[in-house]
């Protein structure tokens, strides 16, 4: 075999059986250079989109959006997904997660997971335990957390076709995350999940066109062959997550149709994504991200363009995150907080959305209760709906919302992501920060928005009216490294210093940084 591990690990054993290894490297020779081929495609859009150049819905798929055709029918044990909750893959997690009575928990490998080796690996066990109910964990204060028998139905978000793998290498080269992740997991569950009548089911993130959803389906099918699967065993959701996927969205479902139970809005990754692809069109600089809320037009545009699309084509439509938790000291803020998400969901269900996400436990009551009233039945497929006969213009998804670019905004884009970037540097991809709980998309969505700011000739500040040049950011980083560095023990500080440098770093070249998280796995 010519797939090396590089870094030994304790249950390295468990889960790297030569079989997962033998998937792993029959997925990297089949379609590493394809996943590297479509990659290089997203760079030559973005050069076209940075000389001026916009985003469409294709003519050349008109035909597929015309035509009259659906997904393979969504499984029973999925028919009702009306609140999902979302977290990392840590034991004490996943046991929370799966107890919290959300219908699904999606376990996250990507953007809330610090792809350390030791984390990867844990992971896979976790989930290989979670999927045989035989997953235990005692904290080191003693307390034990065990399953009940009432459990969310488990998905796994693997990583993004950027991300490689870099302790598993093919000749020499690093292979690709995403597809390490989805053979290990099918080798150390499939014939247990369809000896137990239990689904495999799949969350596919940062899809950019119909071509990379092609890709996905001729690996879920090879996947499903090699391990002698009937067809359409294995199940994804898509995340809608970039502005490119909301031009194909009905491209991305035709391609995938025989895997394909949903699409997701998901809201933060987009906001970043619209930032990054219209970094260079002065006519798009969107404000404080704190305004950037679902009701803007080019958002509610595209979350209910997803919706109408998802039910045309007998697909599910998943809402986006709630990232607020309970604030246990403040009672009057935790009302406040609650309340948010209450309205957001409560704007969910009455446009159409068949589902949603939270990200603490203690969301999942409010959640479900708002869908419960404004969604009696399992989904609304088949429900007609306002959204149905709605046209959606590229103007309509391309619509920057007018707003504030404030030196509050700056200091909330610093704080973020210099917190984040530490806490994720020291092994956490799930953060609590300012009452929110963050992923790696809040980072991202910070540091293009102080990116784009910085080259904006002269912009002010509404609130302050300072210039945001380097030099502010700079100092407000330098500020809250000081304000970060009294609040963290020691052990934190080198964390800190180089989350500090990589923002920094960031923000300052003028070649844009496609993932924060590729140089900062570089540090891990």
């Amino acid at each position: 075999m010519s797939l090396t591990i590089q870094t030994q690990y304790g249950d390295n054993d468990r889960v790297l059986t030569d079989k997962a290894l033998a998937l792993t490297e029959a997925l990297e020779k089949r379609f590493g250079q394809r996943r590297k081929a479509l990659l290089a495609k997203r760079t030559e859009r973005q050069a076209e989109l940075d000389a001026g150049g916009s985003l469409d819905f294709l003519p050349e798929t008109q035909a597929i959006r015309d035509g009259d055709w659906q997904v393979v029918p969504v499984p029973e044990d999925i028919a009702d997904r009306r609140v999902e909750i979302t977290g990392p893959v840590d034991r004490k997690m996943v046991i929370n997660a799966l107890n919290s009575g959300a219908k699904v928990f999606m376990a996250d490998f990507e953007d809330a997971h610090s792809p350390t080796w030791q984390a990867t690996i844990d992971g896979q066990v976790n989930l290989a335990d979670a999927m045989r109910r035989t997953i235990t964990f005692t904290s080191p204060e003693g307390k034990n957390y065990q399953l009940n028998d009432e459990l969310a139905t488990l998905m796994v978000r693997v990583r993004g076709l950027h991300l490689e793998e870099k302790n598993v290498l093919l000749d020499g080269n690093r292979i690709s995350g995403c597809f390490f992740d989805l053979a290990v997991f099918l080798v150390n569950n499939a014939d247990y999940a369809l000896a137990n009548d239990i689904g495999l089911y799949f969350y596919v993130p940062k899809l950019e066109s119909h071509l990379e959803a092609r890709l996905w389906n001729d690996v879920f099918n090879f996947a499903e062959d090699y391990l002698e699967l009937p067809r359409s065993t294995l199940r994804c959701t898509v995340l809608i997550e970039t502005i490119p996927a909301a031009f194909e969205m009905d491209e991305i479902l035709y391609e995938l149709r025989e895997h394909i139970v949903a699409l997701n809005a998901g809201r933060w990754d987009y906001i970043f994504n619209f930032i990054k692809r219209f970094r260079n069109h002065s006519d798009k600089v969107l404000p404080d991200r704190a305004e950037v809320t679902m009701m803007t037009h080019f958002l509610r545009s595209y979350s209910q363009l997803l919706i109408q699309t998802c039910h045309k084509r007998g697909a599910h439509a998943m809402g986006g995150m709630a990232a607020q938790i309970p604030i246990k000291d403040d009672e009057e803020a935790n009302r406040i907080a609650f309340d948010k998400v209450r309205a957001d969901k409560i704007r969910e269900a009455g446009d159409g959305h068949d589902g949603t996400w939270v990200a603490h436990p203690g969301l999942v009551p409010v959640a479900l209760e708002v869908f419960n009233e404004y969604m009696p039945e399992a989904n609304q497929v088949n429900k007609t709906l306002a959204v149905d006969n709605k046209t959606f213009s590229a103007e309509d998804l391309l619509q920057v919302p007018k707003g504030n670019i404030t030196a509050a905004g700056v200091y909330t884009n610093v704080a973020a992501s210099l917190r984040y970037l530490m806490a994720w540097l020291l092994g956490s991809g799930a953060v609590p920060i300012f009452n929110l709980m963050e992923d790696a998309a809040t980072a991202e969505i910070s540091r293009a928005q102080l990116w784009q700011w910085v080259r904006q000739d002269g912009l002010t500040t509404n609130d302050t009216n300072e210039t945001i040049t380097l030099d502010y950011v700079k100092s407000t980083i330098d500020k809250e490294v000081e304000v970060i560095r009294n609040e963290v023990p020691a052990s934190a500080y080198h964390a800190l210093s180089q989350a500090a440098e990589l923002i920094y770093r960031l923000v300052a070249e003028d070649e844009f940084t496609e993932f924060l998280t590729l140089p900062a796995y570089e540090l891990i």
